[in-house]
């Protein structure tokens, strides 16, 4: 059994594949799997790391915003569009493969693409309520479309199987003891634990809002807050909180890290989360039933956190609150609500619980399995 995958770009895309493979793995610990990627992408550390086979392949997307810096970018990614079905080609040959699964990137739709010329069994995993282009691309041409939500059928061509399966989640998010963790992260007795982050690079505008939550509850005892300020925001929060006379650094209930490497422990910990909405990040909140204030980003590729967002706010299960209406009281109002309303609380977290598919990497294996003779 020999499987390749492409992917990359961003961890959305990477770490779905990546629990695919493991699963697929530790059912068939004989199963040849190679990832294809970006040389210079997160997803050739990643790969590596996790212990798979990783062979080169390089993409890149057009921009629409035509600066002279991205009009360069655009020749240059015209250029590799044009060699693409070759070069995909010599990478599937190569290794033979008896199937070949993308979940997205740029690296995915041609790679995907050659292996349909060339008659090999494929399938793709959408990880958004909104699906890319990549994904619209492929539906018709590719064996099997797998789809995290109902609500991507939608935006998809009629009179093509789809098969909903949820999001992978790591198994270390599913494993947690809640009380070892709320220990671990010296939450106290009685305490409401707040998680916040908004991505690993930080989000400035979603730092500025929690530094005005954080000076609201600072002194009260009432929430242990955790929040990780990203990369851009390691000088910027701390600058906030002193001009608001915060005095963190004594402060036992501000835990403030620029990143948050014990995730499963912090979500397990937690009774409310402040965070954009990836679809990765989402399905995390699902399957350990957090209740949740989401600030979809702006900045992604058509709008898709929104549509990702408003799945779990028309479940009764997060509130919110778009990036536009983002200032410090209105996001301190909203904790505010949630936090005054511990029955509230618990009907958000309950509704995500119900969305939750713990399961996903295993009905994706079992979707792939199958494809195979």
């Amino acid at each position: 059994m020999r499987i390749l995958f492409a992917c990359g770009g961003t961890a959305g895309h990477i770490n779905p594949a990546l629990s695919i493979a493991a699963e697929i793995r530790a059912r068939a610990p004989g199963a040849v799997i190679r990832f294809a990627g970006n040389p210079g992408g997160m997803e050739a550390r990643l790969v590596r790391d996790a212990g798979f086979d990783f062979v080169p392949f390089r993409a890149m997307g057009i921009q629409r915003r035509l600066t002279p810096g991205n009009i360069v970018r655009n020749v240059k990614s015209a250029g590799l569009l044009l060699t693409s079905e070759a070069r995909a080609g010599r990478v599937i040959r190569e290794f033979a493969p008896d199937l070949v699964v993308g979940t997205g990137g740029y690296v995915s739709g041609p790679v995907l693409m050659t292996a349909c010329k060339l008659g090999i069994p494929t399938a793709t995993h959408e990880q958004n309520a909104f699906p890319g282009v990549t994904t619209k691309m492929l539906a018709r041409r590719v064996d099997k479309v797998l789809l995290a939500v109902e609500k991507a059928r939608d935006y998809l061509p009629r009179g093509v199987p789809y098969v909903v399966t949820g999001n992978p989640v790591r198994p270390q998010v599913l494993t947690q003891d809640r009380g070892a963790a709320r220990k671990a992260c010296r939450v106290g007795a009685g305490q409401v634990c707040l998680l916040s982050f908004g991505g690993s690079l930080g989000a400035q505008r979603v730092n500025e809002a929690i530094a005005d939550v954080m000076a609201w509850h600072a002194g009260s005892g009432k929430i242990h807050h955790i929040h990780a300020t990203g990369q851009y925001g390691v000088d910027l929060l701390p600058r906030l909180l002193r001009e608001r006379g915060v005095a963190y650094e004594d402060n036992p209930d501000l835990d403030i890290r620029e990143y948050i490497d014990d995730m499963p422990v912090c979500l397990a910990a937690a009774d409310l989360v402040i965070c954009r909405a990836g679809a990765i990040t989402l399905g995390e909140l699902e399957a350990v039933g957090r209740a949740s204030i989401l600030i979809p980003s702006p900045n992604v590729a058509e709008n898709h956190q929104y549509h990702n967002a408003m799945v779990l706010y028309r479940a009764g299960a997060a509130l919110v609150l778009e990036e536009k209406d983002l200032t410090g009281k209105t996001l301190t109002d909203l904790t505010k609500q949630l936090v005054d309303d511990p029955q509230r609380l618990g009907w958000l977290g309950e509704n995500a619980k119900k969305l939750g598919r713990p399961d996903a990497a295993r009905r994706i294996a079992d979707e792939i399995l199958d494809m195979l003779p």
